[in-house]
């Protein structure tokens, strides 16, 4: 058997695994949702994200992971997007999303354009779920079709944050935490891959470059030429939040593979990427990314599909937010 039909045969086994696991996960959503109630839903954000992108080509990262942060926390149901009140400290809030989540202006745009021709039809977790499969396209991943019907909840706790997976997590802890949301350990190092654009805050990572444990003060996984050049853009002892580094310096605005070559080069900026290497599976399944950025863009796109139906909210569930930020009175 020749490699090409060998390969041709993978392919179709693995297209026809993914399209019978959609199938089911759809069975609650549906794609064209909004047809015949507002069939310009998804026209009106990828403009608000396109015209974003533009003026911000960090906001693409920042979408794909608000998506991310509202899945796994109480589900899908927009709650990442609530502020808080004097009463309650909301989601977006907590240390784990403030102040390193963005791109709320991106969500409030859309949806102020949504409400001025489909008042009340556009849950406000719709938009954000829309946003992401666009974000990732923009940036030159693949798209997809996004099934839709969620509707928005109406509570948002940061006590809950919790749930979202620290970037000191070691790859068994991962792999719990997205088996918790009813992710395999492949959608973990696919979803991973996410890493590939945007940029991340130094207190993520800096207790890598200076105080890892009590016998040495850098992670010794860690390139020592990358981390003299982290030292330099995080000097030890820095008060200042603001300073941030690129996720994958060599494209940090293209979804490609280059963070899986960055981890296999021991370039991974988080204890949560590099641990990758240190599970013979995910290890074979990060050099298998590596190589092939047609399969990675490819179960990145069904990866993005199935985690957008987490605990999501339909029919008479919740509620279709008027304002995203505020629940409904």
């Amino acid at each position: 058997m020749s490699a090409r039909m060998l390969m041709s045969g993978v392919w179709a086994a693995l297209i026809f695994v993914v399209l019978c696991e959609c199938i089911m996960l759809e069975a609650q959503l549906q794609v064209g949702f909004y047809g015949s109630s507002c069939s310009m839903v998804e026209f009106i954000v990828k403009q608000e994200v396109t015209k974003a992108f533009i003026k911000d080509r960090g906001v693409a990262a920042g979408l794909v992971r608000m998506h991310f942060h509202d899945c796994f926390v109480r589900g899908c149901d927009g709650s990442v997007l609530i502020d808080s009140t004097p009463s309650n400290t909301a989601e977006k809030d907590s240390p784990a999303n403030n102040p390193s989540l963005r791109g709320f202006e991106v969500i409030d745009s859309a949806k102020a354009r949504l409400e001025s021709v489909c008042r009340g039809v556009v849950s406000c977790a719709d938009i954000v779920a829309f946003a992401a499969r666009d974000s990732v396209e923009i940036t030159r991943g693949f798209g997809y079709a996004v099934p839709a019907g969620r509707r928005d909840g109406r509570i948002s706790l940061a006590s809950e944050t919790r749930n979202l997976p620290s970037p000191a997590l070691n790859v068994d802890q991962l792999t719990q935490n997205f088996k918790n949301m009813g992710l395999t350990q492949e959608e973990m190092v696919t979803l991973s891959g996410a890493h590939t654009i945007g940029r991340s805050h130094c207190g993520s990572f800096t207790s890598r470059l200076y105080n890892f444990n009590s016998t040495t003060s850098q992670d010794p996984s860690l390139d020592p030429g990358y981390a003299a050049q982290l030292k330099q853009q995080c000097p030890q002892g820095s008060t200042d939040t603001s300073l941030v580094v690129p996720m994958n310096p060599a494209s940090p605005d293209i979804t490609d593979v280059g963070y899986y070559t960055d981890i296999l080069a021991n370039r991974g900026l988080f204890t949560s990427d590099q641990t990758l290497l240190t599970n013979p599976t995910t290890a074979i399944q990060v050099t298998q990314n590596a190589r092939s950025s047609l399969l990675w863009k490819s179960k990145f796109a069904f990866a993005m599909v199935k985690m957008g139906q987490i605990g999501v909210l339909t029919s008479t569930a919740g509620e279709i937010r008027a304002n995203c930020r505020v629940i409904n009175s």
